[in-house]
């Protein structure tokens, strides 16, 4: 049998990306995205673009989540939200998305896009509860063949 994993209650904040979360983020990356996740380097470049935003959930000074977006013009897209197993289902990954959605009101953005596997149950929930609708699917789109599910949401 397998042990329940317990889940945390947490007093959550968000905060902006710091360059110094990189190494936990990246960390969290290979967990949560064991087939593709961003490289050190790659989260690392995302602080030569203004166009990014990273925000972060702490619990207690502990990174539990982070998710990250870039803005052109008047569309923005959600790279990448992540939250640690232990505090998935607390509201974590919602509270993640609600902030970037305000950056990207605040920023101009008229419509948010997203990409998300087909096998992502969990994630494509949190989504749906926070507005995005399914627009189309890319077939093969991951280097392992799956599809993703293209999602979009209005702020406008």
């Amino acid at each position: 049998m397998c042990a329940k994993v317990r889940r945390r209650k947490t007093a959550m904040q968000l905060r902006g990306w710091k360059y110094e979360d990189i190494l936990k983020i990246s960390e969290m990356e290979k967990d949560c995205f064991p087939l593709e996740p961003w490289s050190f380097r790659m989260l690392a470049s995302s602080f030569d673009s203004e166009s990014f935003c990273g925000i972060i959930a702490e619990d207690g000074g502990e990174i539990i989540g982070y998710g990250g977006m870039t803005v052109a013009a008047d569309t923005a897209d959600i790279d990448n939200v992540a939250v640690a197993e232990p505090y998935r289902r607390n509201g974590a990954g919602t509270a993640i998305i609600a902030r970037l959605l305000e950056i990207a009101r605040d920023r101009g953005v008229k419509k948010v896009f997203l990409e998300v596997r087909v096998s992502n149950a969990e994630a494509m929930r949190v989504y749906l509860k926070s507005g995005f609708k399914g627009v189309y699917a890319r077939t093969r789109y991951y280097s392992d063949g799956e599809d993703c599910l293209v999602m979009a949401k209005s702020l406008i």
